[in-house]
């Protein structure tokens, strides 16, 4: 069996370390003669990996103890109204810096029942960076200020946590979260699909002070509520079992690498290994600002765009998968994730080489 050197935006690459272990258990977990994914999620066995998996996750981030964890469903995009519903009343002001295809979305959907105040956006020049600090027109009091830590699309990443004085931080870290270490408590809210850095698609972090919940309204559906989720510690329907096992065995493989502090430093190596290429060569070029650009996800273009369909042919035959970039916006994109090793990297700036010799 062989490996592909997968660079997919999501769902994504998951530690080798963690599938073999998942295999290993697959059939009987730990002598209990059944799969995990057969087990009740109120056996004793499926308590102990939930409560493992929260304790993991809230070491790596130092997680305070006024802030719950929510393990729930929907994807990111479910929180896309989720936050607004439980954070903010309706017709409230949102304030929403605007970096790419993932704000949109965020905006979009909250349009539907509140009032969005765009305070920044880079859409004028095409999402290729970060709005600079002093060009936001924040909001005197919103219910909170809303960001996208990292445009999985755009290759944009905020590189240090925006600055909104005493005003309530929101941050969709899909893309991000695990990658480097952050300070929990500059934000009211951190969500994040897990399809990138915490385990296979299906699975929903939601880290979210404790004195913000229970400020929906009455008629929220109760899927909706994040008081509903705490209450039955996000066991209020059956949830995600595998998905939310799997994450657990990729909050164990983290701390065994060295936490994020070692993770950051790992992926700072394969970004700068990768941009390094990409900027040495008058054959390939990255659109987003040199400060701006995103450690997890590098898009860049080929000189002759009609070419692109022979580098990914030729990528692929060398086991270099899922380099074709979002059809939104064309090119290549190498998303690099905790989980995609640097040897994986280096085998693509060999082949950026090798096809520019023939090409360039």
């Amino acid at each position: 069996m062989m490996r592909a050197h997968n660079f997919a935006a999501g769902p994504a690459a998951l530690p080798t370390a963690v599938l073999e272990q998942a295999q290993a258990e697959m059939l009987d977990y730990r002598g209990s003669g059944m799969s995990i994914m057969e087990m009740s999620h109120r056996s004793a066995e499926f308590i102990e990996v939930a409560e493992t998996a929260e304790s993991d996750l809230r070491d790596l981030l130092a997680i305070p103890d006024d802030y719950a964890v929510l393990f729930l469903q929907g994807g990111a995009t479910q929180q896309f109204s989720g936050v607004p519903i439980n954070l903010a009343e309706r017709g409230a002001t949102i304030d929403f810096v605007h970096t790419g295809a993932w704000s949109k979305k965020a905006i979009a959907e909250a349009k539907k029942g509140w009032n969005v105040h765009l305070a920044a956006s880079s859409e004028a020049s095409n999402f290729d960076r970060v709005p600079d600090r002093e060009t936001w027109q924040l909001s005197e009091n919103p219910a909170f200020v809303h960001v996208c830590s990292n445009e999985t699309i755009g290759g944009v990443q905020f590189q240090t946590t925006p600055d909104v004085g005493d005003r309530l931080l929101v941050a969709d870290m899909s893309s991000d979260i695990l990658s480097r270490p952050i300070d929990v408590s500059d934000y009211g809210l951190i969500y994040a699909g897990a399809q990138k850095n915490i385990g296979p698609a299906g699975l929903t972090i939601v880290i979210v002070r404790r004195d913000l919940i229970g400020r929906a309204p009455a008629d929220t559906p109760s899927m909706l509520d994040y008081a509903v989720h705490e209450k039955a510690s996000s066991m209020s329907n059956t949830p995600p079992t595998y998905t939310w096992y799997l994450a657990g065995l990729v909050f164990k493989w983290l701390k065994q690498q060295g936490g994020l502090a070692a993770i950051a430093k790992a992926n700072e190596a394969k970004a700068q290994s990768l941009y390094g290429a990409v900027e040495a060569s008058n054959f390939y070029s990255a659109p987003v600002r040199k400060q701006d650009r995103s450690r997890m996800n590098v898009p860049f273009t080929l000189a002759d765009a009609e070419l692109d369909k022979a580098f990914l042919k030729g990528a692929e035959e060398r086991g270099l998968m899922n380099l074709k970039g979002h059809r939104s916006v064309g090119g290549m994109r190498a998303s690099i994730y905790n989980a995609v090793s640097q040897a994986s990297v280096d085998a693509l700036v060999a082949y950026l080489a090798e096809f520019e010799a023939k090409h360039g």
